[in-house]
């Protein structure tokens, strides 16, 4: 769901960013974009879910027979503790934003094919910057 969340605001944030309008941009530059906002997408997405995947690749190792499933997070997280919850995180970090990048790009390459625009849609009345 982050990644759905935030992909195309990280995307109209960079093109707000950008000293001229998404439409002056070709579609190498706009394609860049989108797999640019895809990698940062699939940052946000690897950093909410990683500590709950590394409690459940836990659970699933080390879990006792018989051993209820409060007790075992309790058990586990006595081990681990708060920093083993976000071990390996910039492995996932590399592998979740390359992933969501490329995903992301293969979209807005897919819909420059059948003739439509890529993400970042049309201007809004009072931009980024404005607000700021």
């Amino acid at each position: 769901m982050m990644k759905f969340a935030s992909f195309e605001t990280i995307v109209e944030m960079i093109y707000d960013y950008l000293p001229r309008k998404k439409d002056e941009y070709g579609k190498g530059v706009q394609t860049t974009v989108s797999f640019a906002g895809g990698y940062l997408a699939g940052i946000l997405c690897a950093v909410v879910s990683h500590p709950a995947d590394v409690m459940v690749s836990k659970l699933n190792a080390d879990r006792l027979p018989g051993e209820g499933f409060g007790t075992a997070i309790g058990r586990i997280y006595k081990v681990i503790g708060f920093g083993g919850l976000w071990n390996g995180l910039p492995v996932r970090i590399v592998m979740i934003g390359t992933l969501t990048g490329l995903q992301w790009l293969i979209y807005d390459a897919w819909k420059l094919a059948m003739g439509l625009p890529t993400t970042g849609g049309v201007a809004k009345p009072e931009s980024l910057k404005e607000k700021l």
